[in-house]
């Protein structure tokens, strides 16, 4: 049984068919949003960082949303695995009641954060040579941007019609903000078409974006007027970025590695309910994606991946949801072996499908 699935855009799926694939091709690793789910990529993830497999020929792109950001966010700490597995077991163990409020929320997420980022620990990530991190965060205004939560949902609910009648209109309501650590910013915001704005990150705004990245829509405060970026209210990036949507092929062709926790790409937040939305296709050609199996899936607690609704199920009873969430993370950790099992065995060529 093999635990894992490959698919791979048009140009991707041509290269590693030829057998030309390794992971120096890699020269972005995206990250989704996606709440408790990121902890089947745990075991993905420290493959890959404690190996020192990426970014041998040259910096790789650390994009995320979310979830997606919290993770790379580790990555470029001084020591990036113990920084991660420091994240990994904050998030578990955080326990949340009925009479938390988006309020207190926040600050719990603060407190995850300031357990695995050190302030005197940013220079160094600030300095990192091998990755380069892009945290996507989403600028809300007008109704979107209230705390009260009546007048926020309507906001969302008036947002998702709006997304429901064209994609585009996201933009109008939402504005993508792009928190980049680098020479200069990642290549995707510097193409025709991108819709945002990018901000360099700093040892001041660093936290701040993390934590706004994950900011979910109405369940948390926002964070507000972000150190030099535009004043107004950030919220959770994967509004905008909720899986992939963007073309993050970099400009040497480099190709963008997707560990994801299922087969279904949904481009925003707003997405979700919306069976035929995808992403355009000129987004997919350089995707590398990996994907859990379901066989390999019927094998976690309950048969299924953790998600954001255990937080609630499991409200009076936060020892499983634990004991489930420890055991999904040991199960998935051999994930990143299997992924490098077929790419020196040469058979990724045979299983790879296409996107």
């Amino acid at each position: 049984m093999d635990a894992i699935r490959v698919k791979a855009g048009r140009r991707a799926y041509e290269l590693i068919r030829a057998g030309g694939f390794t992971l120096d091709q890699i020269g972005t690793y995206f990250g989704p949003a996606g709440g408790p789910r990121w902890l089947v990529a745990s075991g993905f993830d420290l493959t890959l960082l404690e190996g020192g497999l990426l970014g041998n020929r040259y910096p790789v792109w650390l994009v995320g949303a979310s979830a997606g950001a919290w993770r790379f966010a580790a990555w470029l700490q001084p020591g990036a695995a113990e920084s991660y597995r420091a994240l990994r077991e904050a998030y578990i163990t955080s326990v949340y009641t009925r009479k938390d409020t988006p309020q207190t929320i926040r600050q719990s997420l603060v407190d995850i954060v300031n357990t695995y980022v050190e302030d005197d620990a940013l220079p160094f990530a600030l300095a990192n040579k091998k990755y380069r991190l892009a945290i996507l965060t989403s600028r809300v205004g007008h109704l979107m941007a209230s705390e009260r939560p009546w007048v926020q949902k309507a906001g969302f609910a008036f947002c998702f019609l709006a997304n429901a009648l064209h994609p585009a209109l996201i933009h109008r309501l939402a504005e993508r903000v792009v928190f980049y650590y680098g020479p200069k910013p990642p290549d995707f915001c510097l193409r025709p078409g991108f819709k945002g704005s990018y901000i360099p990150l700093s040892e001041i705004n660093f936290k701040a974006a993390v934590i706004a990245s994950g900011a979910i829509p109405i369940a948390i405060e926002g964070v507000p007027d972000i150190f030099g970026a535009p004043r107004g209210v950030y919220r959770d990036g994967g509004l905008i970025d909720y899986h992939l949507r963007e073309n993050y092929e970099t400009r040497n062709g480099g190709l963008t590695l997707f560990f994801h926790h299922q087969e279904r790409i949904i481009p925003g937040w707003m997405d979700k309910r919306l069976k035929k939305r995808r992403p355009p296709e000129s987004a997919l050609e350089s995707v590398v994606m990996v994907t859990p199996s379901e066989e390999f899936v019927a094998r976690l607690p309950g048969g299924r991946i953790p998600d954001r609704t255990d937080f609630t199920t499991f409200m009076d009873d936060p020892a499983t949801r634990i004991a489930q969430w420890r055991k999904a993370v040991e199960l998935s950790a051999p994930l990143g072996e299997a992924f490098l099992e077929l790419i020196a065995s040469g058979r990724i060529k045979d299983v790879v499908a296409k996107l």
